[in-house]
């Protein structure tokens, strides 16, 4: 095949993949935004919504349901719902209207029990044909949009009953984790790249970068195992706490997670620093260290910032290795001992049975969590333009 045309097949073929990554990437992003932003711009559903237990027809407002499965949505316009149904003693008669604030004021019911299990649903209840068998209709009224400063300050995370969801505690939570996993690892992680790179022979180096490297392959449940097993009881014995599941055991297990990443990268840029630049500051009459330090590390700034910003990302977004050590209490902390709660903790921790006004909740905070990064990152990149200018 001629080279020319070789070099034009393989040029749109990268571009066809290219474009094709940057849509699939878009329209995830998109996604996700989208889901996030839907609960505080729009109500769970357009109408009030009637389900049945046990009741096999049903009339809502004049309309005959037989063996209906699922909700029925009344319309609209309708000021009012009126509900008939066969009971155990003759025809039951439900009726309510419909409130501008969202709360049904009921006007019959007779014979039933009236109870509200959880906001936004209500229940009457009636007596079955069987002992044990009542039959029940439950209505579903829409929850308004919610609002996002409550959302973003809010102190309480109460989705199941009170439909209450604040993510302050989370956010805190998120922020002390990782701060105390930088604060823990990132010293140790610089001053190991600049050990591997100027002080340690090359042999042996090549022996520790390679197990530095297997450290980061390691799966993150296993670094919480690891942390559940030995690092939690030793954390309980130092705090003399109920249990040693909180922020500093957390911290601690991140801190090591982010340790192959930082030293990885900051290694390899402490090594493409010029020989030439070593050797004019060791001329000079500095010591080694001060050349490592002085000279080798402010040259090589860049790539250990890129590691210590891959390092902040992969604690702010770690999952599972803080489920298995945090203690996952949705609390502000007062001590290093006390639980907490991450919102990357919070979406894997109940986004298997979450729906509705849930569900798109557990989407809000995963918008939260990715502009949290893009603010760390963001901060650090005006941090390292401010000093180098």
């Amino acid at each position: 095949m001629n080279r020319k045309k070789l070099d034009v097949f393989f040029k749109y073929l990268f571009g066809g993949v290219s474009l094709v990554s940057v849509a699939a990437l878009g329209t995830i992003l998109l996604f996700v935004a989208t889901q996030g932003a839907t609960p505080f711009f729009l109500p769970t559903a357009p109408d009030i919504r009637l389900v049945t237990e046990r009741i096999p027809e049903i009339a809502v407002n004049g309309r005959v349901y037989r063996d209906h499965i699922g909700f029925i949505a009344v319309p609209k316009d309708a000021k009012s719902v009126s509900a008939r149904f066969a009971g155990k003693d003759g025809e039951k008669v439900l009726s309510f209207e419909i409130t501008p604030k969202e709360t049904p004021e009921f006007t019959e019911y007779e014979g039933g029990t009236l109870s509200n299990p959880e906001t936004f649903v209500y229940t009457v209840t009636y007596p079955g044909s069987v002992a044990g068998l009542s039959q029940k209709v439950h209505i579903i009224m829409p929850e308004p949009a919610y609002s996002l400063p409550a959302f973003l300050t809010g102190l309480d995370w109460r989705p199941a009953y009170n439909k209450v969801y604040g993510i302050l505690p989370m956010i805190i939570g998120t922020l002390l984790v990782s701060l105390g996993a930088i604060i823990l690892g990132l010293p140790v992680a610089i001053l190991c790249s600049l050990f591997l790179s100027e002080f340690m022979p090359e042999k042996p180096a090549a022996v520790v970068r390679s197990c530095i490297e297997i450290l980061a392959g390691i799966p993150s449940v296993v670094y919480g195992f690891f942390g559940l097993m030995v690092i939690v009881p030793r954390v309980k014995e130092l705090f003399h706490t109920p249990s040693g599941n909180g922020l500093f055991s957390a911290s601690l297990v991140l801190a090591v997670m982010i340790l192959p990443t930082v030293i990885a990268i900051g290694e390899t840029s402490l090594r493409a620093v010029p020989l030439s630049n070593r050797e004019a500051s060791l001329a000079l009459g500095a010591s080694r260290m001060q050349t490592a330090w002085f000279v080798v590390l402010p040259h090589a700034h860049s790539g250990v910032i890129a590691g210590i910003i891959l390092g902040i990302s992969r604690a702010v977004g770690e999952t599972m290795a803080v489920i298995l050590v945090a203690g996952n209490s949705s609390q502000i902390p007062r001590g290093l001992g006390d639980s907490v709660r991450t919102l990357t903790a919070t979406i894997a921790l109940e986004m298997g049975y979450a729906q509705g006004r849930h569900s798109e909740m557990l989407f809000s905070i995963g918008v939260t969590l990715f502009a949290l990064i893009l603010g760390l990152n963001g901060f650090i990149l005006w941090m390292r333009r401010r000093t180098e200018d």
